[in-house]
């Protein structure tokens, strides 16, 4: 199930909870034979500082055979890149995957529709399947 998001944002619910669906996507992102960057534990990183905070962890990933050409065209892009996508969970408890929409990113950046945008965005889609169902 998707549900409506911000502009730019697709967001997809998750059966699994916020760490078994980072596990998951961390897991398919490495089988695609992409890279990942970072996995950053926001609600760990708030009880640090002694704050509460709902469920919530960030992966970036990517690849440079990706990210570069939209870079090349247009360096901004960069600022987006690698991908990110973000476990979350809501007051009800239910866990969501939010990611940037590739198209979206594009647009954002003046970059031309390209094979590049639609591979980012069909893999996306991929690895986000894999880590929701």
């Amino acid at each position: 199930m998707t549900t409506p998001s911000a502009a730019g944002l697709v967001t997809v619910r998750s059966a699994h909870s916020v760490a078994v669906t980072v596990d998951r996507l961390a897991a398919a992102v490495a089988e695609a034979g992409l890279n990942v960057f970072a996995r950053i534990d926001h609600a760990q990183n708030a009880a640090e500082a002694g704050l509460e905070l709902r469920p919530t962890e960030l992966l970036i990933f990517g690849h440079p055979r990706g990210g570069t050409p939209l870079m090349r065209e247009q360096q901004t892009s960069g600022i987006d890149l690698p991908v990110k996508a973000l476990a979350w969970e809501d007051p009800e408890g239910t866990v969501w995957l939010t990611y940037n929409d590739a198209t979206w990113l594009a647009e954002r950046h003046g970059i031309a529709p390209s094979p590049s945008v639609t591979a980012i965005e069909n893999g996306l889609k991929l690895l986000v399947g894999k880590a929701v169902g």
